[in-house]
């Protein structure tokens, strides 16, 4: 918990109408804290709204021209919940403390003149409640998103299983159809079937090509997911360079970009360290990554590709975060959601289903990496993802222990906090 010793951190807003208290309050905690002032409730708010992240406490004088105090506490609470809000008043105005209390819109109520020393500890405690509420907070999001990764490779095994049998049952039945497709113009012309249409031979070879192509279509999905959920080696073996990676696949899906007018831009620098991972499949990854985006992206739409090496890297979890950016129409929450999920409709293309991406996700989950889809501004989507440079020295039962170690001491401390005036 070292960082509830790092009081700024997180800013402290202060709202009041007089000049001096404004450089008085500046001068007497701008060493221990990160300021902020404002000289009414409306450019109070506007410094809410411009740094509603960087924000953990608000403190408002109650009298004010135009808006009063609490009116400001109340945007704070729905701005964002979590900043603490004090309201600074006099003995006078004792009534809207009290009907600020009793509404929930303050934290606590200093009164003028204030203490300087008292006032700092009622500073410091703030901070210190509202950075592990925020920590508190973070871990729930985390711990909802492992839930998350846990019931989605819970269906790994289920989904390879089944493609796997879907594929292998397929192409015993398709071989009837293939035979029925050599077979049929032979014999209706052999009858003699006095039908202009299937008389004609370019019907049936056109028919028979189409066939043909959704099969194929049908057994490389099934294959992309049955390959992708296979259990991958203790091991990974091969040492692989993402820029390279990258550049082979691009260079074999050139023409199928170009024909769509499609422009790459592949901004990913050979200065990465390289990646410990299973050929194959990582090649396979950016594959159907990028015949998705081919797929999904109206003609003339441009796709960005970037990555880095994540800031929180350390030296026994190195990790590179590579971004996929469009500019096409995007998706709603909603589909960004289940985009993922094998067997739902894309509704940007009713034609594809979500299998291939349900493929990606396999392979990023199976080398230690996480992948999401998210929405770019003004309009595009988002593929994010997080791959480990060596998910060999990763353990993942030791990870799950740490961050459950984190989560209870991040509760225990919380509580205690609570508990204390």
């Amino acid at each position: 918990m070292k960082d509830l010793q790092n009081y700024k951190k997180f800013a402290i807003l202060y709202v009041d109408d007089e000049e001096k208290s404004l450089k008085y309050f500046a001068k007497a905690f701008q060493e221990q804290f990160r300021i902020l002032t404002a000289a009414n409730a409306q450019d109070g708010l506007k410094l809410l709204e411009d740094h509603k992240d960087e924000i953990g406490i608000l403190m408002t004088d109650q009298r004010m021209p135009g808006e009063k105090g609490v009116w400001l506490l109340e945007k704070a609470r729905a701005l964002r919940p979590g900043i603490l809000r004090i309201l600074s008043t006099a003995y006078s105005d004792l009534d809207a403390v009290i009907a600020a209390v009793n509404t929930g819109a303050v934290y606590k109520y200093v009164t003028k003149p204030w203490d300087p020393p008292q006032l700092e500890m009622t500073l410091k405690r703030g901070l210190e409640f509202f950075m592990v509420q925020h920590e508190r907070d973070q871990l729930l999001k985390e711990k909802m998103a492992v839930l998350h990764h846990m019931m989605i490779a819970d269906r790994i095994v289920s989904l390879g299983l089944l493609a796997a049998g879907m594929s292998h049952h397929i192409r015993n039945s398709l071989v009837a159809v293939k035979t029925f497709l050599d077979l049929a113009p032979a014999k209706l012309q052999e009858e003699k079937i006095n039908m202009d249409e299937l008389r004609n031979p370019e019907f049936w070879k056109e028919y028979h090509q189409n066939v043909q192509g959704q099969v194929e279509k049908i057994n490389d999905l099934l294959k992309d997911l049955w390959l992708a959920s296979e259990k991958p080696p203790f091991q990974f073996g091969d040492r692989l360079r993402l820029d390279e990676v990258v550049a082979e696949v691009l260079a074999g899906m050139k023409d199928a970009f170009a024909a769509k007018n499609i422009r790459i831009e592949n901004n990913i620098s050979d200065s990465l360290p390289p990646l410990m991972a299973d050929k194959p499949k990582f090649v396979r990854l950016f594959e159907l990554l990028l015949r998705d985006e081919l797929v999904s992206l109206p003609a003339g739409s441009s796709v960005t590709l970037s990555a880095r090496l994540s800031p929180e890297s350390t030296s026994q979890r190195r990790e590179i975060q590579v971004e996929i950016r469009d500019d096409g129409p995007g998706l709603p929450q909603e589909a960004l959601r289940l985009i993922f999920d094998p067997f739902v409709m894309r509704n940007d293309s009713p034609k594809e289903y979500g299998i291939s991406l349900m493929a990606c996700y396999f392979i990023v989950h199976h080398h230690g990496g996480r992948i999401e889809a998210k929405s770019a501004e003004p309009h595009g989507t988002i593929f994010n993802l997080r791959l480990l440079t060596n998910p060999n020295q990763t353990p993942l039962v030791e990870e799950n222990h740490e961050f459950f170690q984190k989560v209870l001491l991040n509760n225990t401390m919380w509580e205690k906090l609570l508990a204390t005036d």
